[in-house]
């Protein structure tokens, strides 16, 4: 009977590549587009819809932010922003709803 062994490290490495990589500047994303909203008072989730709008002006005013702080293009500073913008909409009608 063939003996096998397990490489602990091997398995640990795997476990680690496999988690999602949390984008650079994502959290200061999420605080600077929940900013925006107190400041302009332009709910990102109001009467029971998503505001569009709200969200893109929310995620490019982030993004200009973000690509000053973090460098990199417009489309990776958009894509960071974009993801904080929805998931704080996302929280506004998970919030309204309970």
């Amino acid at each position: 009977m063939a003996h096998r062994t397990v490489s602990w490290t091997k398995i640990d490495r795997a476990g680690r590549d496999a988690r999602p990589t949390i984008p650079a500047g994502l959290l200061s994303a999420t605080a600077r587009i929940d900013m925006t909203v107190r400041a302009t008072r332009r709910p990102l989730y109001a009467a029971g819809k998503f505001d569009r709008a709200a969200i893109m002006s929310a995620a490019a005013k982030a993004a200009h932010a973000h690509q000053d702080r973090f460098g990199g293009t417009w489309a990776e500073a958009m894509s960071v922003c974009l993801t904080a913008a929805w998931r704080s909409a996302k929280l506004a009608r998970h919030m309204a709803a309970h």
